[in-house]
């Protein structure tokens, strides 16, 4: 058995929570919140045996084997980084963090210390998302040519709302962009080209905005995130002789509809199970076993990479964190 220790206790960490109940292997043993009154009640709910109302008392746990960190993505590192000094293997809900820096710091004190850490980006263990990179690579679809993906969100969000708060790391790009942005390096890996652009809102954080990657073999990206209107939430992987669909929502979608000139669209469909969760926490557990430190599907590589393209997003379309 697998023992897993859930740190934060919000709607994403409840969503986990029954997830872990449909992968074999997995046991929920513990809750860890800022205040004990939380920890009690998320506890109570999902039924699990121990609760502490400090993230450092969770992470002193020898019971607990993996600890999936579920806060909202400004506190990311903190939380991570408590895991990491008490030595336990650590699922960072995405974003990583807010910055490559501290990405690279807690990426770099997991290989120091020989400890398993791995970006919860479901959309990288997600089967039908694998099945349609095998395809792409296998020519199904000819030389590819592109990929566009675009999610917004209707709003309007009210200024004290974490989308819109600076200080929680707030806006688009990092909550909804991240997804686009981490479809298009899941294809086709660095861009050499990064042009942006967006609306900020009066907060200071991107509520419109719009991505578009350039790569030398001449695949283009186009993609785009919003907290003012809801997209389609999908994306289209186009080639030489063909394209790949992928419907609402494309990050884990319930099929992929392949076009090919000439020939009638097939349809490929996908089994969802749970709310998405349950492939990442199988694949920590896979890795575990295997005494693995990084997952070859989300290796550290590419968190690394993408976070340096959200920074380098960031920066030309004017958000700042403190």
């Amino acid at each position: 058995m697998t023992r897993w220790g859930i740190l934060a206790t919000g709607n994403i960490a409840a969503r986990f929570a029954e997830d872990l109940r449909l992968v074999p292997g997995a046991e929920l043993v513990a809750v860890g919140s800022r205040t004990p009154e939380s920890a009690e009640r998320f506890a109570a709910r999902h039924e699990i045996p121990r609760w502490y109302g400090s993230w450092t008392e969770l992470a002193a746990d020898d019971g607990v084997d993996v600890i999936y960190v579920a806060t909202p993505h400004a506190a990311h590192y903190e939380a991570t980084r408590v895991c990491l000094d008490a030595g336990r293997a650590v699922l960072v809900e995405k974003p990583f963090t807010l910055d490559l820096p501290t990405t690279t710091e807690l990426v770099e004190t997991a290989r120091a210390r020989g400890v398993f850490l791995m970006e919860a980006m479901w959309m990288r263990t997600n089967p039908l998302i694998l099945r349609v990179l095998e395809l792409v690579a296998d020519g199904a679809i000819g030389e590819p040519t592109g990929v566009r993906a675009d999610f917004g969100l209707a709003g309007p969000f009210p200024p004290e709302h974490r989308l819109r708060a600076r200080a929680l790391g707030g806006g688009a790009l990092l909550d909804l962009g991240v997804y686009p942005v981490s479809l298009a390096h899941l294809l086709f890996g660095v861009p050499q080209h990064v042009r942006a652009w967006a609306k900020l809102s009066p907060e200071d954080v991107d509520e419109n905005t719009g991505i578009v990657l350039g790569y030398d073999s001449g695949v283009v990206a186009t993609l785009s995130c919003g907290l003012v209107g809801p997209s389609g939430v999908t994306a289209s992987i186009i080639g030489s002789c063909g394209r790949i669909d992928l419907p609402e929502p494309f990050f884990r979608p319930g099929s992929a509809v392949l076009h090919r000139v000439g020939a009638e669209p097939e349809t490929l469909p996908a089994e969802l199970v749970g709310g998405g969760y349950q492939d990442e926490a199988a694949e920590v557990q896979r890795c575990l076993a295997a005494g693995l430190t990084e997952s070859p599907l989300v290796p550290h590589s590419a968190t690394l990479e993408v976070m340096a393209l959200l920074d380098d997003i960031r920066e030309q379309i004017g958000v700042h964190y403190s």
